[in-house]
Parts: C-alpha cells; structure tokens; sequence
C-alpha cells in the first residue's frame, strides 16, 4: 500500500494562498519540495495544476495526477482524474504518493495521509486558501529542521 504523505508551505495563521498564487518566495522551500518530491507521484487539484507556471506544467520528473470534476478537462502531460479516490488509485503502484494542494484537496486528503511534510512560514499574510487545522491527537511532530524565515516540520499519524 502507498503511503500517502501531504507537503504543504503554511503560515502562522494557516495561510497556503491567495489569489491561486503563493504569497511568498522562499527558495529553500522550493529546494525542500523538489528534493521530497522528484521521481515521485504528486496529486494536486485543477486550481494547483492552473497555478503551475507553463514551463513547469507537468512538474518535471514525477507523474502528475490533476483532480477535475470536469469530464473532459485537459491537463497535458499530467493524468487527470474525477476524484481523490480515483486519483489515488491511478497512483496505487506508487511506494509514495505526494499531495500538493490546494485547499479542497488537502482537507479531503488529510484523514487518508500518513504523514505531513510542512514548511511552517514564519509570515502572517492575509489569504483565501488555508491548510486544514492539525490535532494533536491524531499527529505527532516527528522532526524540526529550522530554517532562515522557515522551518521544515515532519508529522507522522498517531
């Protein structure tokens, strides 16, 4: 069974966006998301997949799945699915499928992930997509890398 791991850049107050863009340029996050990501699956939704500069859609040397409700939605070079569910089981081969965004998506993933890769960004912008709150029930801070302007945060399932 793949494991299921989401990777997410998150403020202070939980913002991951606005506008379908990412707030900040933090090149040691993008750096982080490369080397955890290359060679691997990654899952985003439709808003994630259009957010994508051209010249990095499909994300270089991983499969892209595109999660679109819409039947005949194009995402060139990517393979595009219906749903999460259908999304993970085109990935099902995959020793490690990495969720990317965006907000629907992670909260939909969030019951179903084994682990959280989180770039905790010491910001507070104002935003309109968020990550999902984390219980501390359900997930335990395994590792803290801090970085400047960052810190690199691994969760694990309880």
């Amino acid at each position: 069974m793949s494991e299921i791991i989401i990777i997410a850049a998150v403020a202070k107050n939980r913002v991951i966006g606005k506008d379908n863009t990412l707030i900040w340029n933090i090149p040691e996050d993008m750096a982080h998301f490369k080397a955890l990501t290359s060679g691997q699956t990654v899952v985003m939704g439709r808003k994630t997949w259009e957010s994508l500069p051209p010249r990095f859609r499909p994300l270089p040397g991983r499969r892209n799945i595109v999660i679109s409700r819409q039947a005949d939605y194009a995402a060139p070079g990517a393979d595009v699915a219906g749903s999460l569910e259908n999304a993970l089981k085109l990935a099902s081969t995959a020793a490690s499928i990495f969720i990317i965004g965006g907000e629907q998506i992670y909260a939909q993933a969030m019951t179903l992930a084994d682990r959280l890769e989180i770039t905790e960004v010491d910001l507070e912008p104002e935003g309109d997509a968020w990550f999902p709150e984390l219980s501390t029930v359900d997930w335990k801070k395994t590792s803290n890398l801090k970085s400047a302007g960052c810190a690199f945060v691994t969760y694990q399932r309880q």
